[in-house]
């Protein structure tokens, strides 16, 4: 038997936009608000797709029509169309395809596919009795696969998943929580975060699995530089009353080097060509959204953002590296801002999201 859908939640039905500009008490750095504070708003993962390349829409999740739905937002018009009638949608798992025709997500233990024009959807994978996704979804630029983590108790594995009808693989398992699995771009390999903060890289068929020899501390969030030559990452050292720094790793020398200390990054995003990075701040003295030059190491206060959480923000670029989104519930429950940086950095052809 079959859950029945949430009523209010309707496939296709399209809501009128939920903007709002303001200027930022900080910076008076015009700031718009994308989705409204009275119901909650989700970006995907921050290492996911979720800007189309032109710029021209945006795929997100909301609980406005009652559960938690993915959306597709034009951002011409800031109308919103639903797309899902999820169970249990997983909003984190959100991720669009390289060819943006299709979206890949989690609900409850299924894994789908689905059409962003017809709507239409398909299970790609079901988890096994026990076992539950958790840890994140990445798709391969090329289209062809599908990362994903699974647990049942102490055991985590981590799945490839070839999406056009293949069957799932076993790339390894381990006795504590594995998280964040991201391909390597142009290559098969799949970067990956243990429970212990440490960031491992291993080839898609489970071969050369290995600890990345960072900086003592913790590992925080981490990206890919976009030639997949080496990993851009957060360090928390441990001592807390230093500064949390922007590392870069490069896993064939296992060179580590330092891009710059931060005002306490908790977070952050490259731009297309990791020339400039956009940091969320934990300091509860200047909760800022920031610019950092890689070349100067010199940070740019963008605006204010007041979370929560300050983890939550999880600023990220658009693909032509002319605007900056971040999340946050400074105005009630969580929603999703952009700001135009076009002044500040210059334009890319394409770049991750």
């Amino acid at each position: 038997l079959s859950l029945a859908r949430p009523l209010s939640a309707e496939k296709g039905q399209v809501f009128a936009p939920d903007r709002r500009r303001y200027a930022d008490p900080a910076t008076e750095f015009e700031v718009l608000r994308l989705t409204d504070s009275t119901y909650s708003s989700y970006l995907p993962a921050y290492y996911a797709r979720a800007l189309a390349r032109r710029g021209n829409f945006l795929l997100y999740a909301s609980d406005r029509s009652g559960a938690a739905q993915a959306f597709r937002m034009d951002l011409k018009t800031g109308e919103s169309r639903q797309l899902t009638e999820a169970q249990a949608l997983d909003s984190a798992s959100l991720s669009l395809a390289a060819d943006e025709r299709t979206f890949c997500y989690f609900d409850g233990p299924g894994l789908y596919q689905e059409n962003l024009a017809s709507l239409r959807e398909r299970e790609l994978y079901r988890a096994p009795q026990g076992f539950a996704p958790g840890g994140g979804l990445s798709l391969t630029d090329d289209g062809l696969y599908a990362l994903f983590v699974e647990s049942r108790g102490p055991t985590h594995r981590l799945r490839l998943l070839r999406l056009a009808g293949g069957v799932p693989a076993t790339v390894l398992e381990a006795g504590e929580a594995l998280l964040d699995p991201r391909p390597r771009p142009r290559r098969a390999g799949i970067l990956y975060r243990r429970g212990d903060g440490s960031l491992w890289l291993v080839n898609f068929d489970g071969r050369g699995n290995r600890k990345l020899r960072t900086a003592p501390g913790v590992c925080g969030p981490a990206l890919w530089s976009p030639d997949g030559r080496t990993v851009l990452y957060l360090n928390f050292p441990e001592d807390r009353t230093k500064l949390n720094s922007l590392r870069e790793h490069t896993p064939d020398t296992n060179a580590d080097a330092l891009i710059a200390p931060t005002s306490q990054f908790v977070h952050f995003g490259r731009n297309g060509d990791a020339s400039v990075f956009v940091g969320a701040s934990g300091s509860k003295a200047s909760p800022h959204v920031l610019l950092l030059l890689r070349v100067t190491r010199r940070e740019f206060t963008l605006a204010e953002h007041r979370a929560g959480d300050p983890a939550m923000v999880a600023p990220i670029f658009s693909p032509s590296s002319q605007r900056v989104y971040f999340r946050s519930d400074r105005h009630g429950k969580p929603a999703i801002y952009s700001m135009s940086v076009e002044k500040l950095v210059e334009q890319t052809s394409e770049g991750g999201p």
